[in-house]
């Protein structure tokens, strides 16, 4: 009889883990769904299922002595925020908020990218996109209270403005919509940038030499081809817009978004919260609908 012999630094493990290997080599399916198993759980999961427990929760009441949440179905949360004016009004004024810091960051940040991708010499176009990413690397809360410094009483708004005859905006509307401009101008940027660099030089080229004014090359090539990047960046500024409201607490004066009322409900009355909270929720999901016609998902 001849004795097995085991091989001296080989395994059962190492043949076991060869098997497995191979069997996922020839299962490219079972492989992909193996790796994405453990993303697509914490989507499902905490994502997903948390948006699930707020649109269940807003469909519950409050009792008006106790203040304590009454798991009876009703629709008297949705129906308050369809007949009460101050709702719509709020709702209204946070989406005309958001469409104002987008239409804003798109006009700042196209000359901006502009010079970045196209006019700036190669050399410096990695430093200035860092400049562009700096400010996303301070605290959200740092950057917001230096404008309100900037914006308050005597700050450095009143100080330049001073010898035109001018003053501040003074907290309110006007100064919230300016420092979320600043806060997500970057998110803008990025996408435009991108787009631009990748602007083939050969149809500016002929553009040019099909005799094309600068304005004209820039109505029917350029802007065509950068538009879905314009309207990638679009969905960083318009959804993070809509659901701020430290922001507006911080430099808003008296002005109320819709994030301002679900943090004033949130203690008091958790299912008025959770019903307001979907108003943003099916903004964005509308939102988002309508950039997917203009190509803005493939550039984000």
């Amino acid at each position: 009889m001849t004795a097995l012999v085991r091989r001296p630094g080989r395994s059962t493990g190492g043949g076991a883990a060869r098997r497995l290997a191979g069997a996922l080599h020839r299962r490219p399916r079972l492989r992909l769904a193996l790796l994405l198993t453990a993303p697509l759980l914490w989507l499902t999961v905490l994502y997903l299922g948390s948006l699930a427990a707020l649109f269940v929760s807003a469909f519950w009441t409050t009792d008006s002595f106790t203040s304590q949440v009454v798991r009876v179905w009703s629709t008297d949360n949705f129906r308050e925020l369809l007949t009460v004016p101050v709702y719509r009004q709020v709702a209204l004024r946070s989406v005309a908020v958001a469409l104002a810091v987008t239409v804003l960051c798109a006009v700042i940040a196209f000359p901006l990218a502009f010079y970045t991708a196209r006019v700036a010499r190669p050399r410096r176009r990695p430093l200035l996109v860092v400049a562009v990413l700096t400010p996303l690397w301070a605290s959200y809360l740092v950057k917001v209270y230096a404008w309100r410094l900037i914006l308050s009483q005597g700050g450095l708004a009143d100080w330049m403005l001073r010898p035109f005859g001018l003053s501040g905006p003074g907290f309110g509307l006007p100064a919230a919509v300016l420092t979320l401009t600043y806060l997500w101008l970057p998110y803008m940027i990025l996408p435009i940038h991108t787009a631009l660099e990748r602007l083939p030089e050969g149809l500016l080229d002929a553009s040019a030499d099909l005799g094309a004014r600068p304005g004209r090359t820039f109505r029917s090539v350029v802007l065509p081809l950068v538009l879905p990047s314009v309207a990638a960046g679009s969905v960083f500024t318009f959804s993070l817009s809509l659901g701020d409201y430290i922001t507006v607490q911080i430099v808003g004066g008296k002005t109320q978004l819709i994030g301002n009322l679900v943090y004033a409900d949130i203690a008091l009355n958790q299912p008025m919260a959770a019903a307001l909270g979907t108003v943003p929720v099916a903004v964005i999901v509308l939102y988002l609908l309508a950039m997917r016609r203009t190509g803005a998902l493939s550039n984000l």
